[in-house]
Protein backbone atom coordinates (compact mmCIF):
# COMPACT_ATOMS: atom_id res chain seq x y z
CA UNK A 1 0.00 0.00 0.00
CA UNK A 2 1.11 3.66 -0.58
CA UNK A 3 -1.51 5.46 2.11
CA UNK A 4 -4.42 4.43 0.73
CA UNK A 5 -3.39 3.16 -2.71
CA UNK A 6 -2.88 -0.43 -3.18
CA UNK A 7 0.19 -1.04 -5.34
CA UNK A 8 1.16 -5.39 -5.12
CA UNK A 9 -1.67 -7.48 -5.11
CA UNK A 10 -1.38 -10.55 -2.89
CA UNK A 11 1.61 -12.28 -4.27
CA UNK A 12 3.17 -15.78 -3.94
CA UNK A 13 6.82 -15.92 -5.58
CA UNK A 14 9.71 -18.00 -5.13
CA UNK A 15 13.24 -17.41 -6.09
CA UNK A 16 16.01 -20.01 -7.10
CA UNK A 17 19.26 -19.68 -5.68
CA UNK A 18 22.07 -18.66 -8.00
CA UNK A 19 19.06 -17.76 -10.78
CA UNK A 20 18.75 -14.22 -12.32
CA UNK A 21 14.87 -13.55 -12.51
CA UNK A 22 13.99 -10.15 -14.29
CA UNK A 23 10.64 -8.35 -13.60
CA UNK A 24 9.02 -5.87 -16.14
CA UNK A 25 5.87 -4.31 -16.43
CA UNK A 26 4.45 -0.96 -17.24
CA UNK A 27 5.43 2.47 -15.54
CA UNK A 28 4.30 3.23 -12.17
CA UNK A 29 3.21 -0.57 -11.86
CA UNK A 30 4.89 -1.16 -8.50
CA UNK A 31 8.23 -2.79 -9.80
CA UNK A 32 10.59 -1.06 -7.67
CA UNK A 33 8.35 -0.80 -4.38
CA UNK A 34 8.43 -4.78 -4.66
CA UNK A 35 12.29 -4.43 -4.82
CA UNK A 36 12.75 -2.09 -2.26
CA UNK A 37 10.58 -4.71 -0.02
CA UNK A 38 12.51 -7.62 -1.03
CA UNK A 39 16.23 -5.75 -0.33
CA UNK A 40 14.83 -4.65 3.26
CA UNK A 41 14.40 -0.71 2.34
CA UNK A 42 10.43 -0.26 2.87
CA UNK A 43 8.13 -2.72 5.27
CA UNK A 44 5.39 -4.85 3.28
CA UNK A 45 2.26 -3.63 4.72
CA UNK A 46 1.14 -7.09 4.61
CA UNK A 47 2.26 -10.77 4.27
CA UNK A 48 5.96 -12.09 4.71
CA UNK A 49 9.42 -12.03 2.73
CA UNK A 50 12.13 -14.05 3.65
CA UNK A 51 15.89 -14.06 2.28
CA UNK A 52 16.98 -17.98 3.25
CA UNK A 53 16.11 -17.88 6.96
CA UNK A 54 15.62 -13.80 7.26
CA UNK A 55 13.72 -10.84 6.87
CA UNK A 56 15.01 -8.30 4.05
CA UNK A 57 16.00 -5.87 7.21
CA UNK A 58 17.85 -9.07 9.17
CA UNK A 59 19.25 -9.96 5.38
CA UNK A 60 20.64 -6.45 5.03
CA UNK A 61 22.22 -5.39 7.73
CA UNK A 62 24.19 -8.85 7.84
CA UNK A 63 25.34 -7.29 3.85
CA UNK A 64 23.64 -10.48 2.45
CA UNK A 65 21.42 -8.01 0.37
CA UNK A 66 23.86 -5.83 -2.68
CA UNK A 67 22.07 -2.72 -4.35
CA UNK A 68 22.67 -1.23 -7.77
CA UNK A 69 19.61 1.42 -8.21
CA UNK A 70 18.80 3.62 -11.17
CA UNK A 71 21.34 6.32 -10.29
CA UNK A 72 25.02 5.48 -9.53
CA UNK A 73 25.03 7.08 -6.24
CA UNK A 74 29.01 7.47 -6.16
CA UNK A 75 30.34 9.91 -3.34
CA UNK A 76 31.87 13.21 -5.34
CA UNK A 77 34.67 13.45 -2.65
CA UNK A 78 35.84 9.76 -3.23
CA UNK A 79 37.81 8.28 -5.66
CA UNK A 80 36.55 5.30 -8.09
CA UNK A 81 38.53 3.42 -5.79
CA UNK A 82 37.31 4.19 -2.99
CA UNK A 83 33.43 4.64 -3.90
CA UNK A 84 33.94 0.58 -4.82
CA UNK A 85 35.42 0.25 -1.81
CA UNK A 86 32.31 2.23 0.00
CA UNK A 87 29.67 -0.89 1.30
CA UNK A 88 33.17 -2.85 2.77
CA UNK A 89 34.43 0.27 4.30
CA UNK A 90 31.08 0.89 6.48
CA UNK A 91 30.19 -1.45 9.28
CA UNK A 92 33.10 -3.66 8.49
CA UNK A 93 32.34 -5.89 11.15
CA UNK A 94 29.10 -7.10 9.26
CA UNK A 95 31.12 -7.48 5.93
CA UNK A 96 30.76 -11.14 4.14
CA UNK A 97 33.63 -14.08 4.24
CA UNK A 98 33.66 -13.51 0.20
CA UNK A 99 33.98 -9.89 0.51
CA UNK A 100 37.52 -8.44 -0.81
CA UNK A 101 39.10 -5.50 -1.89
CA UNK A 102 37.49 -4.58 -5.52
CA UNK A 103 40.69 -3.58 -7.22
CA UNK A 104 40.18 -6.84 -10.17
CA UNK A 105 36.48 -6.32 -10.53
CA UNK A 106 37.50 -2.88 -11.06
CA UNK A 107 40.34 -3.73 -13.49
CA UNK A 108 37.75 -6.95 -14.73
CA UNK A 109 35.55 -3.97 -16.16
CA UNK A 110 38.14 -1.75 -17.64
CA UNK A 111 38.45 0.93 -15.03
CA UNK A 112 41.90 0.21 -13.64
CA UNK A 113 43.44 3.34 -15.59
CA UNK A 114 41.00 5.43 -13.16
CA UNK A 115 41.30 4.27 -9.88
CA UNK A 116 42.11 7.25 -8.56
CA UNK A 117 39.39 9.51 -10.62
CA UNK A 118 36.59 10.85 -9.02
CA UNK A 119 32.96 10.66 -10.35
CA UNK A 120 33.42 13.93 -12.22
CA UNK A 121 35.66 12.91 -14.41
CA UNK A 122 33.94 9.67 -15.24
CA UNK A 123 31.02 8.86 -17.92
CA UNK A 124 27.31 7.49 -16.84
CA UNK A 125 28.72 4.31 -17.93
CA UNK A 126 31.89 4.51 -15.82
CA UNK A 127 30.25 5.54 -13.34
CA UNK A 128 27.58 2.57 -13.66
CA UNK A 129 30.43 0.42 -13.81
CA UNK A 130 31.49 1.16 -10.52
CA UNK A 131 28.09 1.14 -8.87
CA UNK A 132 28.17 -2.49 -10.30
CA UNK A 133 31.67 -3.09 -8.35
CA UNK A 134 30.77 -1.73 -5.44
CA UNK A 135 27.86 -3.96 -5.29
CA UNK A 136 29.70 -7.44 -6.15
CA UNK A 137 32.70 -6.62 -4.34
CA UNK A 138 30.51 -7.78 -0.86
CA UNK A 139 29.81 -11.24 -2.60
CA UNK A 140 26.52 -10.71 -1.07
CA UNK A 141 23.90 -14.06 -2.00
CA UNK A 142 21.34 -11.45 -3.04
CA UNK A 143 22.08 -8.50 -5.79
CA UNK A 144 19.24 -6.60 -6.58
CA UNK A 145 19.65 -4.04 -9.23
CA UNK A 146 16.26 -1.39 -10.12
CA UNK A 147 16.58 -0.06 -13.64
CA UNK A 148 20.67 0.37 -13.57
CA UNK A 149 21.08 0.97 -17.33
CA UNK A 150 17.96 3.29 -17.53
CA UNK A 151 20.07 6.47 -18.01
CA UNK A 152 22.76 5.38 -20.55
CA UNK A 153 22.68 5.42 -24.35
CA UNK A 154 22.01 2.53 -26.03
CA UNK A 155 25.10 1.57 -27.02
CA UNK A 156 26.74 1.72 -23.36
CA UNK A 157 23.55 -0.19 -22.53
CA UNK A 158 24.59 -2.91 -24.26
CA UNK A 159 28.24 -2.93 -23.48
CA UNK A 160 26.59 -2.82 -19.63
CA UNK A 161 24.62 -5.73 -20.56
CA UNK A 162 27.58 -7.76 -21.37
CA UNK A 163 29.91 -6.87 -18.77
CA UNK A 164 26.75 -7.88 -16.22
CA UNK A 165 26.29 -11.34 -17.58
CA UNK A 166 29.74 -11.93 -17.81
CA UNK A 167 30.28 -11.08 -14.01
CA UNK A 168 27.33 -12.59 -12.22
CA UNK A 169 27.65 -16.38 -14.08
CA UNK A 170 29.10 -18.34 -12.13
CA UNK A 171 29.10 -16.53 -8.70
CA UNK A 172 26.66 -18.13 -7.58
CA UNK A 173 24.54 -15.15 -6.67
CA UNK A 174 21.10 -14.63 -6.90
CA UNK A 175 19.93 -11.38 -8.91
CA UNK A 176 16.22 -9.77 -8.92
CA UNK A 177 16.85 -6.91 -11.57
CA UNK A 178 13.94 -5.04 -12.50
CA UNK A 179 13.72 -3.48 -16.04
CA UNK A 180 11.39 -1.65 -19.32
CA UNK A 181 14.01 -3.41 -21.64
CA UNK A 182 12.10 -6.46 -22.89
CA UNK A 183 15.29 -7.28 -24.96
CA UNK A 184 17.65 -7.01 -21.86
CA UNK A 185 15.35 -8.96 -19.71
CA UNK A 186 15.49 -11.94 -22.04
CA UNK A 187 19.21 -11.42 -22.70
CA UNK A 188 20.24 -11.89 -18.67
CA UNK A 189 18.11 -13.56 -17.18
CA UNK A 190 16.92 -17.25 -16.07
CA UNK A 191 12.87 -16.21 -15.64
CA UNK A 192 11.05 -12.93 -17.37
CA UNK A 193 8.17 -12.23 -14.26
CA UNK A 194 5.39 -9.85 -16.27
CA UNK A 195 3.62 -7.19 -14.06
CA UNK A 196 -0.14 -5.78 -14.92
CA UNK A 197 -1.02 -1.96 -14.39
CA UNK A 198 -0.52 -0.79 -10.59
CA UNK A 199 -1.85 -2.96 -8.61
CA UNK A 200 0.80 -5.26 -9.70
CA UNK A 201 0.02 -8.60 -10.42
CA UNK A 202 2.17 -11.07 -12.14
CA UNK A 203 0.31 -11.79 -15.40
CA UNK A 204 3.32 -14.27 -16.86
CA UNK A 205 6.87 -16.23 -15.48
CA UNK A 206 8.35 -16.67 -18.67
CA UNK A 207 11.65 -19.68 -18.34
CA UNK A 208 14.68 -18.28 -20.84
CA UNK A 209 16.01 -21.23 -22.02
CA UNK A 210 18.66 -19.77 -23.91
CA UNK A 211 22.11 -21.30 -23.21
CA UNK A 212 24.97 -20.14 -20.75
CA UNK A 213 27.16 -17.82 -21.38
CA UNK A 214 25.58 -15.81 -23.32
CA UNK A 215 27.36 -12.94 -25.64
CA UNK A 216 26.22 -9.95 -27.55
CA UNK A 217 25.34 -12.32 -30.60
CA UNK A 218 22.58 -13.86 -28.38
CA UNK A 219 20.36 -11.69 -29.75
CA UNK A 220 20.82 -12.97 -33.32
CA UNK A 221 19.38 -16.13 -32.06
CA UNK A 222 15.59 -16.97 -33.08
CA UNK A 223 14.95 -18.12 -30.10
CA UNK A 224 15.58 -14.95 -28.44
CA UNK A 225 13.24 -13.29 -31.06
CA UNK A 226 10.40 -15.87 -29.90
CA UNK A 227 11.11 -15.25 -26.11
CA UNK A 228 11.14 -11.52 -26.50
CA UNK A 229 7.57 -11.64 -28.35
CA UNK A 230 6.39 -13.53 -25.36
CA UNK A 231 7.22 -11.40 -22.92
CA UNK A 232 5.80 -8.47 -25.22
CA UNK A 233 2.62 -10.31 -25.38
CA UNK A 234 2.68 -10.98 -21.88
CA UNK A 235 2.87 -6.70 -21.36
CA UNK A 236 0.05 -6.12 -23.81
CA UNK A 237 -2.62 -8.63 -21.98
CA UNK A 238 -1.26 -7.10 -18.44
CA UNK A 239 -2.30 -3.57 -19.84
CA UNK A 240 -5.59 -5.03 -20.75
Amino acid sequence: MYGDLPVIDPLSLTIEPGSFVSIIGPSGCGKTTLMRIVAGLEPASGGMVQLDDATPAEARSRKRVAMVPQQPGLLPWRTVHANARLLLDVNTAANPPGATDPMALLEEVGLGDFLDAYPHELSGGMQQRVALVRALALHAPLLVMDEPFAALDEITRAEMRVILARLVEGRGATVLFITHSISEAVALSDRVLVSSTRPSRMVADIAIDLPRPRSADVEDDPRFVALCADVRHALQAGRA
